[in-house]
């Protein structure tokens, strides 16, 4: 078992930046990949960014490009999401996520295993 605790989420005005943190614990070694995912009310759950582990290798929604930053720091089994220039569209709940599967492809939830709870982004206009 993995267990992911997020952190960093809160309210902003549009064009602030954030960054969340998710600490990940328990068989850390089994990690293939991690991602951030967002849901906003009455919305279904988008894929937001995610890494693959090992080399660092980034994968992004279009919407967020240029804006969001994913990296993580092995050592501290931490996934960070930096996000500047935020607007009001993307207030949501934000959950990181883990998948063990090397077949893994990043914007699909089902291959993520073990999931977060989740923290709150509001921007305000």
């Amino acid at each position: 078992q993995v267990q992911l605790v997020e952190s960093g989420g809160g309210l902003v005005q549009a064009g602030d930046s954030l960054r969340l943190s998710c600490a990940a614990s328990g068989r850390t070694f089994s990690m293939y990949a991690m991602g951030w995912f967002r849901q906003a009310p009455g919305k279904e759950r988008e894929f937001v960014a995610a890494i693959r582990w090992m080399d660092g290798m980034p994968y992004y929604v279009e919407s967020v490009k240029g804006r969001f930053t994913i990296s993580r720091d092995i050592a501290k089994n931490t996934l960070y999401l930096q996000m500047s220039g935020l607007k009001p569209e993307d207030t949501a709940v934000y959950y990181c996520a883990i998948s063990t599967s090397s077949r893994w492809r990043p914007p699909f939830a089902l291959q993520y295993e073990y999931w977060g709870q989740g923290t709150q982004v509001t921007v305000s206009s």
